[in-house]
């Protein structure tokens, strides 16, 4: 069977020559790239500005959500636990600001990959302790999300991105 390329007038945004369907999928990631950004961006912003999140005590506090896991031992990996356990609220702090540092690198796709990666990071250690217990297991939330960064750790972000910018300044474009 012989493959033949698609040629068109069309010139799409993103600089090249195509058809609808060529810019349709140079762009197709960037739905998701915003979706992920601006959760994470909300995730981190939420805890941060949390009254109870950031305490090692009390009702929705991220120490008693340790506490609570580590009795219940229904976790991949305890050990992940026992070292959060040590210090809750640093560890609160430092979800927190992951997310958040996660969030913007995705929305303005600076260091796009390594961001995507962090937050394949966060969710898969949050699948492996928050998630883990839930039955059936696509009822956890954190399993999709992990799924959903894989793209962007391939991929990185190809537009409307700094990293883009900065290529094509590097190239003299």
């Amino acid at each position: 069977m012989a493959h033949t390329m698609r040629t068109g007038t069309y010139t799409d945004p993103g600089g090249g020559r195509g058809d609808w369907r060529d810019t349709a999928s140079r762009y197709a990631l960037l739905p998701l790239r915003i979706f992920l950004g601006v959760t994470f961006v909300y995730a981190g912003l939420d805890k941060l500005t949390s009254s109870t999140f950031l305490k090692d005590t009390g009702d929705e506090s991220i120490g008693d959500q340790i506490r609570f896991l580590q009795q219940s031992g229904d976790v991949a990996i305890p050990q992940m636990l026992d070292l959060a356990a040590n210090s809750p609220v640093g560890f609160g702090y430092a979800i927190a600001l992951g997310e958040l540092a996660v969030g913007i690198g995705t929305l303005i796709g600076l260091f796009a990959r390594i961001a995507a990666l962090g937050g394949a990071l966060l969710s898969l250690s949050l699948w492996f302790t928050m998630s883990w217990s839930a039955t059936p297991y696509y009822m956890g939330n954190d399993l999709p999300y992990l799924m959903a960064w894989l793209p962007l750790i391939l991929a990185g972000a190809s537009y409307w991105s700094v990293d883009a910018w900065l290529r094509q300044r590097r190239r003299g474009l």
